[in-house]
């Protein structure tokens, strides 16, 4: 079996699936198009980053492929209903760089506060600007989260902890966090925020969220941060807003084209504006964070190669049974349509197979169901039910 990982994915995830016999092919850039199309002959799990496109025809190309790992948050960089329809299990890593992106937001909010972009700027240029003027301590002032997943949670707890009064806006019902307060609209949130930071997931909804409108309904002299998806928003309705004054500061980390690989050029309408942080898409990339997702996304993928476990996974139906030591194991993908898991147990029925442990789960239009038997299931049963119209594919474990 052979996994190849892009992206400057942390060694430790290489490791891992080394130390299972996986034959690994480890690349620093980014693939799209033929090239990773071609680079897939032969490879059973892929791993990526934000910067890598999974699109139908990589999908079709990749015949050997079972799983796609996104060493990172997002998913939106993978075509999940194909991948979902051609059997391929995608997995992510949505909890593990939550802590690293608060950092940098609570930084930047720091920075910008107190203006240190323009300060340092003038330093290095040998300019001794010793004032106040635009200056400030955050303590007190308003943080309104715009998306109250998992970074905005985190963000609310570690900000309140430091004196900012938070408010948040989630279109999902969000329990709020020590004395932080749900607003019911964005807004609303938006006419009370001094600070506005933007933690949205990559969906299509989501795209152009923050346009010259909502830029114009913010708080003369606010502070913007996006560290969520570049595609959020309108990169020059912002930059009109920051020259003009409206808005006293911006940090970004995330673009609606980012460079491929490093040391290529980057372009942006937001370069060279005073008191404008600029990051290249590094919110999570700490080594803890990125450790930490190499051992997480790898640890899925090995799972579900190793026992058919699909726990976490962002297209597939969920199952988790847990390995008996002595069972052999079936994972039966299937389409969901009534009567699949009886037809499946009359044909081990008839075949004289014992059933020890056994769980279905159905998403959208795949079914998948784990089947622990205590002896292996005859070759002639397996054809059998790989003839079934109903089936995506059919997968054996042994002890």
């Amino acid at each position: 079996m052979k996994a190849l990982l892009l992206e400057n994915i942390h060694p430790v995830a290489a490791d891992a699936f080394r130390a299972q016999g996986v034959d690994v092919d480890a690349r620093s850039g980014a693939m799209s198009g033929p090239e990773l199309a071609d680079a897939l002959s032969g490879v059973s799990v892929l791993g990526i980053r934000s910067n890598t496109t999974i699109t139908p025809d990589v999908l079709e190309a990749g015949k050997d492929l079972l799983a796609v790992g996104c060493f990172c948050i997002g998913t939106n960089q993978v075509d999940l209903g194909t991948a979902a329809e051609r059997g391929v299990a995608v997995f992510n890593a949505p909890f593990s760089n939550t802590r690293s992106v608060v950092e940098l937001v609570l930084g930047e909010i720091i920075a910008l506060v107190r203006r240190l972009p323009e300060k340092n700027a003038r330093m290095h240029e040998g300019v001794w600007d010793k004032s106040a003027r635009g200056s400030h301590e955050f303590r007190g002032r308003t943080l309104g989260i715009v998306g109250y997943g998992n970074i905005g949670t985190q963000l609310s707890n570690i900000a309140e902890a430091v004196g900012l009064r938070v408010i948040f806006f989630d279109t999902a019902d969000r329990l709020a966090h020590g004395n932080a307060r749900k607003v019911e609209s964005l807004e609303a949130l938006l006419a009370e925020a001094d600070i506005v930071s933007l933690h949205v997931d990559g969906r299509p909804g989501n795209a152009g969220l923050f346009g010259a409108e909502q830029f114009a309904l913010m708080k003369p002299r606010s502070i913007f941060i996006n560290a969520s998806r570049g595609m959020v928003i309108d990169d020059e309705s912002l930059r009109e807003h920051l020259l003009s004054g409206h808005i006293a500061g911006a940090a970004i980390d995330v673009f609606p084209i980012e460079p491929k690989a490093q040391g290529d050029v980057f372009a942006s309408p937001l370069r060279g504006l005073d008191n404008v942080i600029l990051t290249p898409h590094v919110g999570g990339s700490t080594q803890e964070a990125q450790e930490e997702i190499g051992g997480f996304v790898s640890t899925k993928l090995l799972q579900f190669i190793g026992t058919g476990r699909t726990a976490l996974s962002v297209n597939m139906p969920e199952v988790a049974l847990p390995a008996a030591p002595t069972a052999s194991r079936m994972g039966y993908l299937h389409t969901n349509t009534p009567g699949v898991l009886a037809g499946i147990n009359q044909v081990l029925l008839d075949s004289g197979v014992n059933v020890v442990s056994q769980a279905l789960s159905t998403r959208g239009e795949r079914g998948y169901v784990l089947t622990d038997t205590d002896s292996p299931v005859p070759e002639d049963t397996l054809a059998e039910l790989r003839r079934s119209p109903h089936t995506v594919w059919l997968r054996t474990w042994t002890p």
